[in-house]
């Protein structure tokens, strides 16, 4: 067990019994995505992905209005006019044929998509733009029956290049098209219907369901989780018989956790398990 940390960028960080907890902090900013936020998500998710002591992990938000209103507009305001000044201040010739770059880091979804274990989202009141799409890097989203979730980029000039390649995969694609045309929220029950999110519960409940799914995974296998993930991400694009040659993830047939799952089931006692 690890005590909870927070970091300067507003993620709360902590290990308990194998699971994860990364929760957004900026319950005043609506949990919106600053830079030093989303680079603590970096960080905070390439070390969940290669602890084997981490079997899957939750993600939550602080607060009572937002999982995360997407990215920080502010923050975003206040980067555009400092480079403005920059470049009237000193202008640099640039080659052409370049695009300026933003940094080196990765892409704060596709690390939380890439993580190797089971990822849970708890979300509730309004998870939009960039809120929605850090939903859906999660393997599996609960609701909050407050949920508002949608894709208001349109709305902004931005572009939600992740939401606009993810969503298709994971609703209906002329729904996907008219979430990301309109930039308009879907409430908690169209989401479930359309697929978006897994289960709805009561506001006052969404903690407590979220801890009995996430114990639910830890509970079992992990090593079998890790393989589900690996081929699933891996293999759900391919021909059935290319995904099904697939060497993904750990193989579970060979670890020691096979067996002591074996022995348990005679045994008829709870598994053990090891990660190995």
């Amino acid at each position: 067990m690890s005590e909870a940390v927070r970091t300067d960028g507003g993620l709360i960080v902590e290990v308990r019994d194998r699971v994860a907890y990364a929760t957004l902090d900026r319950p005043e900013r609506l949990n919106a995505l600053s830079v030093a936020l989303t680079n603590d998500i970096v960080d905070a998710f390439d070390a969940f992905s290669t602890d084997p002591d981490i079997w899957a992990v939750l993600l939550s938000a602080t607060g009572e209005r937002a999982f995360s209103a997407g990215a920080d507009l502010k923050d975003m305001g206040q980067a555009d006019a400092a480079r403005a000044a920059d470049a009237d201040a000193a202008p640099r010739p640039r080659r052409a044929g370049t695009v300026p770059m933003t940094g080196s880091r990765r892409n704060f979804f596709e690390v939380v998509l890439e993580c190797s274990k089971p990822t849970v989202a708890a979300m509730f009141g309004w998870a939009m733009g960039g809120g929605c799409e850090l939903g859906l890097a999660c393997d599996i989203r609960i609701a909050a029956d407050d949920l508002r979730i949608g894709m208001p980029e349109t709305k902004r000039g931005l572009g939600a290049n992740f939401g606009s390649v993810l969503l298709p995969r994971v609703v209906p694609l002329g729904l996907a098209y008219q979430m990301l045309y309109t930039g308009e929220p879907l409430d908690a029950e169209a989401a479930l219907r359309c697929g978006l999110v897994q289960s709805v519960v009561p506001r006052a409940e969404l903690d407590a369901r979220a801890e009995e799914l996430i114990r639910a995974i830890v509970a079992n296998a992990p090593l079998t989780n890790q393989r589900y993930k690996a081929m699933i991400t891996k293999g759900r694009d391919l021909p059935i018989a290319a995904a099904l040659r697939l060497n993904a993830g750990p193989n579970p047939y060979l670890s020691e956790d096979r067996k002591e799952g074996v022995a348990a089931f005679l045994e008829r006692r709870a598994p053990n398990w090891r990660a190995r």
